[in-house]
C-alpha cells in the first residue's frame, strides 16, 4: 500500500531551519521493526508514526523514533506532528491529544486567518530529577573543562518531563561554541536514569542573538555516532521546568525563549512557559512555529 509521509522544519518561520521531521501518516499495519527501519532510513533526528487512537475520545496514537530507538515522548515531534494534522485537518480543533508511552500529551494548536502557524505540547509528566553528575564528569561529555561548567544555580542533573536528559549549565557563550561531544566520555555516562544525551546552555547570550534569552545545544546518538540536534523540545521543556522549580517564585507563569542549532546553521526558537502554584509546578510548555517542506508516498517491499 501507498503510505503518506510530509516533512516539516520545526521551531522555525522559515526553511531550511529547526529541525527536521518526517511524519508518516499512514502508519496502521506497520511493525515496531519497519518504523524503525524507516525512521532508520529517513535519518532525521526523529520520524513520527500516526496511528488510530485507542481511545476514541483522543485524536492518534503518536510513536516516536529516533534512527536508533523509540522515544516514549519527544518535543519538536509532537510539535511538528500536530503542525501537520491541524494543517489537513477539515475540523479546526483548538487541541489535539496525543496517545504516547509517557502518556497523554494535549497539543494545542494556533491559528492566523484559518492558517496553523504555531502549536505548543503540554509535557505529559511532572518533573523528574534525578542523578546529579560533578561538572567535571559532565564536562567530559561535551569536551570542555570543569571551569566551563557553572554550578551556582544546579549542579549537572538529569531532569525529565517524559524523556530524561543530562542538563547542563556553562558560564559563557564561547564555551557551548566550543563544546564537542566525547565518545569515551559519554560510554561512561550514558545511558543514566534513562538518559542518553547531554543539553547544555548558558544564560551569556549576546544581543545579536535576541529574543533568546538563553542559548543551548543538545549532543545524542545518531545511527553513524554521536550527533548534534538542531532543537530538542522535550528536553528544552525539562530544563525550563528545573529553572521554574528553582526560582522562589511561588505563584505565577515563568516565560522563557531558548534559542538551540544556532551553531549548526539551522537557527531554532523554543518557546516555554511554566505554571506555578503554591511552590508546585501545575504544568509545563514548549512550543514553536513550524514550516512545510515535502510531501510524498513510499511503499514497502512485499505489500500490496
Amino acid at each position: 500500500m501507498q503510505r503518506r509521509y510530509v516533512t516539516v522544519d520545526v521551531f522555525t518561520d522559515r526553511a531550511f531551519g529547526g529541525n527536521q521531521l518526517a511524519v508518516v501518516l499512514d502508519a496502521g499495519g506497520l511493525s515496531t521493526a519497519q518504523m524503525q527501519a524507516i525512521a532508520t532510513e529517513f535519518n532525521y533526528s526523529e520520524t513520527t508514526f500516526v496511528l488510530p487512537p485507542r481511545d476514541k475520545a483522543n485524536d492518534a496514537e503518536v510513536r516516536i523514533f529516533t534512527p536508533v530507538r523509540e522515544l516514549p515522548f519527544a518535543g519538536h515531534p509532537n510539535v511538528g506532528t500536530a503542525f501537520v494534522l491541524a494543517s489537513i485537518a477539515k475540523e479546526s480543533k483548538p487541541r489535539l491529544l496525543f496517545e504516547e508511552r509517557a502518556g497523554l500529551v494535549p497539543v494545542d494548536i494556533l491559528r492566523e486567518r484559518g492558517r496553523v502557524v504555531s502549536t505548543e505540547l503540554t509535557a505529559p509528566q511532572p518533573l523528574s530529577r534525578l542523578s546529579q553528575l560533578s561538572a567535571a564528569d559532565a564536562a567530559s561529555c561535551i569536551s570542555l573543562s570543569a571551569e566551563d561548567i557553572k554550578v551556582d544555580r544546579h549542579e549537572p542533573q538529569i531532569v525529565g518531563v517524559g524523556t530524561p536528559f543530562l542538563v547542563i549549565e556553562l558560564h559563557s557563550r564561547d564555551a557551548l561554541k566550543r563544546a564537542r561531544p566525547d565518545a569515551a566520555a559519554f560510554a561512561r555516562t550514558f545511558p543514566r536514569d534513562g538518559a542518553f544525551s547531554a543539553w547544555f546552555y548558558t544564560r551569556d547570550v549576546p544581543a545579536a542573538e535576541a529574543p533568546c534569552e538563553r542559548q543551548a545545544r543538545m549532543f545524542m546518538r545518531g545511527a553513524s555516532g554521536l550527533v548534534e540536534d538542531p532543537a530538542t523540545g522535550s528536553a528544552t521543556v525539562a530544563a525550563a521546568a528545573l529553572f521554574a522549580d528553582l526560582d522562589p517564585a511561588r505563584d505565577g507563569e515563568l516565560k522563557l525563549t531558548v534559542g538551540q542549532g544556532f551553531d549548526m546553521g539551522r537557527p531554532s526558537l523554543l518557546l516555554t512557559r511554566v505554571r506555578k502554584q503554591d511552590g508546585k509546578i501545575v504544568s509545563a510548555h514548549v512550543g514553536g512555529q513550524c514550516v512545510q517542506m515535502m510531501d510524498g508516498t513510499f511503499r514497502l517491499a512485499g505489500e500490496g
